[in-house]
């Protein structure tokens, strides 16, 4: 489990020798990540988010509050050992092959020498890399580049799994593949932490989304809680509509809007629900549908960040 309660984080920004007012990159940030989840963190350039992985690999460190990981309290380094982490803009040198990256960052992560070179193989294979694992890495694509990052991530068999855009720059195919690499990780018990711009993706894997702006955390759920608007319903029915319908509906003040073949309702709670369907039924129409309109995820970010900036 990862826990954080009440973390603020400030950072002092350095302009030559006059030293800028601080700034502060986190401020309350409260949530917990249970163990064997998928769990996305959301938000525009500047929000935190890289920020916040870092404090949570004690390369940088809380102004206040406390976080743990795996039940271990930060800062903590020795905790890096049961952890994998792919940066965003990750660089290895182009001299080394594939092979030899993950070979390098095992033994940099304590794994012993015969560990490491049992898990080279299956994790090239893995992320379907093998063909070109003794192919040097300045000769690799951007796609290539991301899938070496995802298996130097796991050279050391990590509980926690930190990927930051995992799928930056690979091809649909491929993206898919790391999908189900992700999902398989999971089923072995495995947590990952996953930052991403690609909200298509993120949507398709998630169990619990958090959303992040101006060092903020603004709201937390399920892909399913956030992409449901509360209150709103599509009702499909066979016409004709009878007007005694619409003039009744309007003297109970419901809120609805008429298409030929649906009527889309704006309703407080699930009893204003059940009264339009009851006037309906009332009035003999026989309904074919009721449905909860939904929203895609980044339509969800993208009017949660406005509902921000508004307030």
């Amino acid at each position: 489990m990862i826990a954080i309660s009440s973390t603020s984080l400030s950072k002092v920004y350095r302009n030559g020798l006059l030293n800028k007012k601080p700034v502060t990159a986190l401020t309350d940030f409260s949530l917990e990540v249970e163990s064997g989840q998928i769990f996305s963190l959301l938000g525009p350039n500047g929000a935190g988010k890289t920020t916040f992985i870092k404090m949570l690999l004690s390369l940088a460190f809380p102004t206040s509050g406390s976080a743990a990981i795996l039940g271990e309290q930060l800062p903590n380094v020795r905790i890096r050992s049961r952890i994998g982490y792919l940066p965003e803009n990750h660089r290895y040198p182009g001299y080394l092959t594939g092979e030899q990256v993950l070979r390098l960052f095992g033994r940099l992560t304590g794994v012993p020498h015969a560990a490491v070179e049992s898990r080279i193989t299956p994790l090239m294979q893995m992320v379907g890399m093998d063909q070109w694992k003794r192919m040097k890495v300045k000769k690799y694509s951007k796609g290539m580049l991301q899938r070496v990052g995802l298996a130097q991530a796991l050279i050391n068999e990590p509980e926690v799994i930190f990927l930051d855009e995992p799928t930056d720059g690979v091809d649909p195919i491929g993206r898919k593949e790391i999908r189900d690499i992700l999902k398989d990780l999971k089923n072995q018990g495995k947590t990952i932490f996953l930052n991403s711009h690609l909200l298509s993706e993120v949507e398709l894997i998630s169990d619990r989304v958090a959303i992040l702006d101006k060092g903020k955390l603004l709201k937390t759920g399920t892909v399913d809680e956030l992409t449901t608007e509360g209150s709103r319903f599509q009702i499909g029915f066979i016409p004709p509509l009878p007007d005694a319908f619409r003039v009744e509906a309007a003297a109970l003040v419901l809120p609805l809007s008429y298409e030929p073949e649906v009527l889309t309702a704006e309703l407080r709670s699930t009893q204003d629900l059940n009264r339009v369907i009851d006037l309906l039924r009332k009035h003999g129409v026989e309904l074919t549908s009721i449905t909860r309109q939904r929203s895609t995820l980044e339509e969800s970010f993208l009017n949660l960040l406005k509902r921000e900036v508004t307030s």
